[in-house]
């Protein structure tokens, strides 16, 4: 796809520590016919999927907590955050990787996910697409206990809340993370649970 209304496009690279970080320069179109130069980060860290796991008899859903450190120097007093189970893609298809992620992080080997929605979540700073799924969830596909890969100092705890106790929680602000509040609030409208 090809925009017009941008050209000369420069990147810098800033930083490949943990994921990558450019600087791109490039001229923009203004409404008045007139071009302007600009200035803009990006944070490229791949792609992601993400699922809310739900059990319609119980009416319970299963979330994780972890700690996220740039919550931690934003004013997120410990740092732990409530979340649906998520993590990148890594080259592989959204579908193949949210059933890794959910086994790893959550124990359970679910097979069937729907998608739902995909999104960006940061667009003016972060490259991410996010595709985010649900799935249903019973107790017998219970294969592990979860909390991540040993490889990636995860340390997940698995939490399974009531359906109307997650949404209090949004309320509450005990659950303040994006993707989670967009899948809880797609599960209200869609009626997941009656």
């Amino acid at each position: 796809m090809q925009n017009d209304r941008v050209r000369n496009i420069k990147k810098e690279l800033l930083s490949d520590n943990w994921y990558v970080l450019n600087k791109f320069t490039f001229d923009y179109l203004k409404e008045d016919g007139t071009w302007e130069t600009q200035h803009r980060e990006a944070y490229d860290r791949g792609n992601g999927a993400a699922i809310l796991l739900y059990n319609k008899r119980k009416a319970t859903v299963v979330l994780t907590r972890q700690f996220r450190m740039p919550t931690y120097v934003n004013g997120n007093e410990d740092g732990m955050m409530i979340e649906v189970c998520a993590g990148l893609l890594d080259g592989d298809d959204p579908e193949d990787c949210i059933r890794k992620e959910v086994e790893e992080e959550t124990g359970y080997k679910i097979y069937e996910v729907q998608k739902v929605l995909e999104t960006y979540m940061s667009p003016g700073s972060v490259t991410e697409v996010l595709h985010l799924f649900i799935g249903a969830y019973e107790d017998r596909m219970k294969v592990g206990n979860g909390g991540g890969a040993e490889d990636e100092t995860e340390n997940i705890e698995v939490l399974e809340y009531t359906f109307k106790k997650a949404l209090k929680m949004i309320r509450t602000g005990e659950i303040k993370d994006a993707k989670t509040i967009m899948l809880l609030q797609y599960a209200v409208t869609h009626k997941l649970f009656g």
